[in-house]
């Protein structure tokens, strides 16, 4: 039978060879025409955005690329359904209903001396927002004495890059219109980084990649990156503690560990989501290999998991082309699959010799119970948001908030829920609540806008009620709606729900083995079990960098 099996793929793989070969041939003619794409680009970005291009035009001559820029005012309105290169800040330059994709970032951060008498102090505590406020407003407190208990009378002297999204991101920072011009040292960013270089109490604001050696990734001599205190408690949580590295902190502020007032995120934007193969490849483009010309531009690139997350963002993307290039792909696709089939019987074979020499492995799915997509739960009459939180309008006009069942059966039992406080005010995709296990975090995001009226105070004694029932006793929130109407049209009934949660279920089982890597066949029966069954709370085995992996792949990028 397996010989029988085995000629049949050699010969579907030779039979789709020569079938992609012909079609590749018959193509070559529509391969050669002129395709056009146009961009326009806010004139901060034009620099950036033409190397793009050029380079583009460079590697695909039969693409014709037009980049111009575009008034503030009339970046809402853009040109039809082309592609945007904008920033989020100022806020309100991207529609909400828009379709957005991050390629890129500027981010400004805090520095000082490698040889700080204070160094190992301001690693262990940080400084918090408010406490570099004091330093900057008032010039009689830049002094160590102001920052830290024991930091004495000596002086500070504060420099910042003469540059106007960094003076603006600062002013963000310490809530305030712009900086204040006395006691501050404002310069270029070679002139500012030397005299810290120099100075063992100074600090500074720069842009991080303006400290990045390009070569490797590490700091230039003699400056370290200075820890804020994000939420103002004295020391540097685990969460906050992003600072000791390049590639840590780049991570960091992707996953939303830094204040968003330093940083800003540049996206492609357009009316609808592209559907153009054209676009499609040029956006894959830049996520790839186009994130080598950022630094030189002065902005940071993606750190090479949040690509992978933006090309599967891409890849949901409905594509539409040509016949003779659906008949190339179709071509294409059944190469794949042959060479699947091909390589599943040869391990096949393999897996069963070593089986027969092997001691016997453990039944592990005897033992353990495991989930799939037809195991989670969705009621229907209430609304999903595919971050996978659900809304529900009660009787007196409040929306029960909590999280869905799928996320319950991934963490597993939960040890504590972080929650807001009634009365504050919430807006669409800001961070609602935290769900814990021992210290492990996975953050939510608001699915509307309002004003919180209750927690649900029985989760401050029994966060597992959210794994016993997520829809019932498990909710997390009612909050008072201030845009319902509008915003539950970003979220799906169960229906629709129901087909997304298959293909985010084959996401998780991706995630697991591209992620995870286990290096054991014992181990890979503990987490992906036989028939698409996943452990139950597959998760909790786990350290926070998976957790963090987890929130970046599953979380963030609905938000």
């Amino acid at each position: 039978m397996k010989t029988k099996i085995v000629t049949s793929a050699v010969i579907l793989l030779i039979l789709v060879c020569g079938s992609v070969k012909s079609q590749e041939v018959s193509g070559t003619t529509a391969a050669k025409q002129t395709e056009t794409l146009t961009i326009s680009c806010t004139s901060d970005l034009f620099p950036i955005t033409s190397q793009w291009a050029n380079v583009y035009r460079s590697l695909k001559p039969e693409v014709k690329i037009n980049v111009s820029t575009i008034e503030d005012k009339s970046i809402n309105q853009g040109e039809g359904d082309d592609l945007r290169i904008v920033t989020n800040n100022p806020d309100g330059k991207i529609n909400e209903k828009d379709w957005k994709m991050v390629v890129g970032r500027d981010v400004i951060v805090p520095i000082m001396n490698s040889g700080n008498p204070f160094l190992i102090q301001l690693m262990q505590q940080g400084i918090s927002p408010e406490k570099f406020a004091k330093i900057f407003n008032n010039p009689d407190k830049q002094n160590w004495g102001a920052l830290l208990a024991d930091g004495q009378n000596a002086v500070i002297h504060i420099y910042v890059v003469n540059d106007e999204s960094v003076k603006n991101g600062i002013a963000k920072f310490l809530k305030s219109k712009q900086i204040p011009s006395t006691g501050i040292i404002v310069g270029t960013k070679d002139e500012v980084i030397s005299a810290i270089q120099k100075d063992p109490t100074a600090i500074g604001f720069c842009k991080v990649v303006n400290v990045i050696e390009p070569d490797n990734q590490s700091l230039v001599a003699n400056i370290k990156m200075l820890p804020i205190d994000k939420n103002g408690n004295g020391t540097i949580d685990y969460m906050e503690d992003i600072y000791t590295d390049v590639n840590a902190f780049l991570r960091g502020v992707w996953i939303g560990k830094y204040p968003k007032a330093l940083y800003s995120n540049i996206y492609a934007v357009s009316k609808v989501q592209p559907a153009n193969e054209t676009e499609m490849a040029f956006l894959s483009w830049i996520i790839t290999d186009g994130q080598q010309f950022m630094n030189s531009n002065g902005y940071c690139a993606l750190v090479n998991t949040e690509s992978q997350a933006q090309l599967n963002k891409i890849s949901t993307a409905i594509v539409s082309v040509s016949p003779a290039t659906n008949t190339t792909r179709t071509g294409l696709i059944l190469l794949i699959m042959a060479l699947v089939i091909t390589m599943g019987v040869v391990i096949t074979a393999g897996v069963r010799r070593y089986r027969k020499q092997a001691p016997a492995i453990p039944d592990f799915n005897d033992s353990l119970t495991g989930f799939n997509e037809n195991s989670i739960e969705v009621p229907k009459g209430i609304y999903f948001n595919r971050s996978h939180s659900w809304a529900f309008m009660e009787k007196d006009g409040n929306v029960s908030i909590g999280i869905d069942d799928f996320l319950q059966h991934v963490t597993g039992p939960l040890t504590r829920v972080e929650m807001r406080n009634a009365g504050e005010k919430v807006k669409k995709g800001e961070l609602l609540f935290s769900i814990v296990q021992f210290g492990k975090r996975l953050s939510l995001y608001s699915p509307i806008s309002g004003i919180i009226k209750q927690q649900n105070e029985t989760l401050i004694q029994d966060a597992s009620k959210i794994n016993s029932s997520p829809y019932s006793d498990g909710w997390i929130y009612r909050i008072e709606p201030s845009n319902w109407f509008v915003e539950v049209n970003f979220m799906d009934m169960a229906d629709k729900y129901k087909k997304w949660i298959n293909t985010e279920f084959s996401r998780m089982k991706d995630f697991l083995a591209a992620t995870l890597k286990p290096d054991s066949l014992e181990y890979s029966h503990v987490v992906l079990q036989d028939g698409g069954i996943v452990k139950e709370g597959v998760l909790a085995d786990f350290g926070p960098e998976v957790w963090d992996d987890f929130q970046t792949n599953f979380l963030e990028i609905y938000k």
